[in-house]
């Protein structure tokens, strides 16, 4: 365990499972002043009144209220949807909801700024939400003195753990405090019921889905609880939730020691990479050791360990390859000139949002229990990934949870999807830093008749960057038609460089990927 690691400020990280259209969930008025119409749902349920987007002349938005608890049906919150219509409605075929991930991407905007294919937007009704605690749908909110104060260091020993473990209960205290009953009820299977409960308001006896890194999660537990109600459902980035904490936080390393593997090749056979001919995973294991002695910098502006790591994880989730070898081409050993700033500066007051632990500690049972767990599990990451050490976002995932109550609301289980529901089909690049393809591959192993994965050869966070599998994608909702074929090759940059696409992709609802916002979101 390196002692000069530092945590990171996962409140100002812009997560990678939470698509990058949805960074701007902001409380704007959503709805125009003018007319109206109404949708009623089968089976006795509420009826939805639907009001014009302002801003956005071909979409609607409205408001469904429903239980925060569902086991007591008492107060409610408001869940915020917006739907598009389908262009030729005599060819409608139904709705598809989408969900960008997270925790923290708002489906509202996915569905606002959506980039769905012609084919789609033609014959489905776009219809996204905001999930519970997320965006306009009662936000969770925590105190942002509190946040700006979060333990910067990794623990390096039992005294500093229990402080992590001491900060991590008086923050979900305050968020507890500021949010409401609804924090305790942030977890998918919440989220389910709420998709479901949407699916009878539109008056649909069945819906078709999209979800992107963590909204494969909701849509493999929607699939596992009402596949009777879905007609097809594609996931691209998939999590896996049979996993434990160890097992979750190797195999997430492993899955960025994959990608930096990727990048050494590719610049090893690209003329064009600005480290073409040195030895890359050399220089990166040089660089490393002069961060774990605070004597790397840029342009005399000190790189700790975290930066460094954490730039490569946004690098190959992008993925922006050549502009990240040009990066580290130009990176300086020695002692910096200048000092690193504080993270935080100025007093902060008042609350923002925060909903990533209240997610992910509800529905992951990732408890480490004191210094020597974590030292273990430090352990395990780094013979996982010896030269990447970690994923970034998957620690600080878990150390959120330190010092939360054993209990959560959705512990980890295989995935059992009964014979009512369709064949689902999963996507997943082959070199995904985030949502790794093992996970992929241990969703398929798990429901083996019941789900088709298709592999993008590729590289970077969302496989639907390319025509073979966009054209699958769009076929198998149209048609319920399953690609023959079980891979779709990565496309060339230029000439023979056979790296990842440009940074420029756009994954469906999606406007580009900048590397980093002021958002909180977290894993997928």
């Amino acid at each position: 365990m390196s002692t000069t690691h530092r945590r990171g400020r996962p409140h100002k990280r812009w997560y990678a499972w939470a698509a990058a259209a949805c960074a701007t969930a902001v409380a704007l008025p959503l709805y125009a002043a003018q007319g109206q119409e109404e949708t009623r749902g089968r089976e006795g349920s509420r009826t939805l009144t639907w009001q014009p987007c302002k801003g956005h002349s071909d979409a609607q938005c409205t408001t469904l209220n429903l239980p925060i608890d569902w086991s007591s049906r008492g107060k409610t919150f408001g869940l915020k949807v917006v739907r598009r219509k389908a262009t030729n409605p005599s060819k409608r075929i139904g709705v598809l909801l989408i969900n960008p991930g997270g925790p923290g991407g708002s489906g509202v905007d996915m569905a606002l700024k959506s980039s769905f294919p012609a084919e789609l937007r033609e014959r489905f009704d776009i219809v996204g939400f905001d999930p519970r605690g997320i965006g306009r749908s009662h936000p969770i909110t925590c105190s942002k003195e509190l946040i700006n104060k979060v333990p910067q260091e990794l623990p390096r020993n039992q005294a500093e753990f229990a402080h992590l473990a001491s900060y991590n209960r008086k923050l979900r205290e305050d968020c507890r405090k500021h949010s409401g009953p609804l924090f305790d009820h942030a977890d998918t299977l919440n989220v389910v019921r709420d998709m479901d409960a949407l699916r009878a308001a539109l008056g649909e006896q069945k819906i078709n889905y999209y979800g992107h890194s963590y909204g494969t999660l909701i849509g493999q537990q929607y699939a596992q609880r009402y596949g009777r109600h879905v007609r097809s459902m594609v996931l691209d980035s998939n999590m896996d939730h049979s996993l434990g904490t160890t097992k979750l936080a190797t195999t997430a390393a492993a899955a960025v020691e994959d990608s930096l593997t990727a990048f050494a090749q590719w610049c090893k056979t690209t003329s064009t990479c600005s480290l073409h001919g040195q030895d890359v995973l050399g220089r990166w294991n040089r660089l490393l050791s002069s961060a774990d002695r605070s004597q790397l910098s840029d342009a005399d502006t000190p790189v700790s360990v975290d930066d460094l790591i954490s730039r490569a994880y946004d690098a190959f989730a992008a993925p922006e390859w050549p502009a990240f070898a040009k990066w580290l081409n130009s990176l300086h050993t020695g002692t910096p000139h200048r000092q690193a700033h504080p993270s935080h500066t100025g007093p902060a007051t008042g609350t923002e949002a925060h909903v990533r632990p209240a997610v992910f500690c509800q529905d992951w049972q990732t408890r480490i229990r004191d210094y020597q767990d974590l030292r273990a599990l430090v352990q395990a990451e780094q013979a996982a990934a010896p030269h990447a050490r970690t994923s970034p976002e998957m620690r600080e995932a878990i150390l959120g949870c330190v010092g939360w109550p054993k209990r959560t609301n959705n512990p980890q289980r295989p995935l059992h999807i009964g014979p009512d529901a369709p064949t689902i089909l999963l996507v997943n690049a082959r070199h995904d830093p985030t949502t790794g393809y093992a996970w992929a591959r241990n969703v398929h192993r798990q429901a083996p008749h019941k789900t088709r994965l298709l592999t993008y050869e590729g590289s970077g966070h969302g496989a639907l960057v390319t025509p073979c599998t966009t054209h699958a994608m769009t076929q198998y909702l149209l048609h319920l038609t399953l690609p023959p074929q079980r891979s779709c090759p990565a496309p060339q940059v230029s000439g023979n460089d056979n790296g990842p696409p440009p940074s420029t992709r756009q994954q469906p609802g999606q406007s580009g990927r900048p590397s980093s916002a002021t958002t909180a979101g977290h894993p997928a």
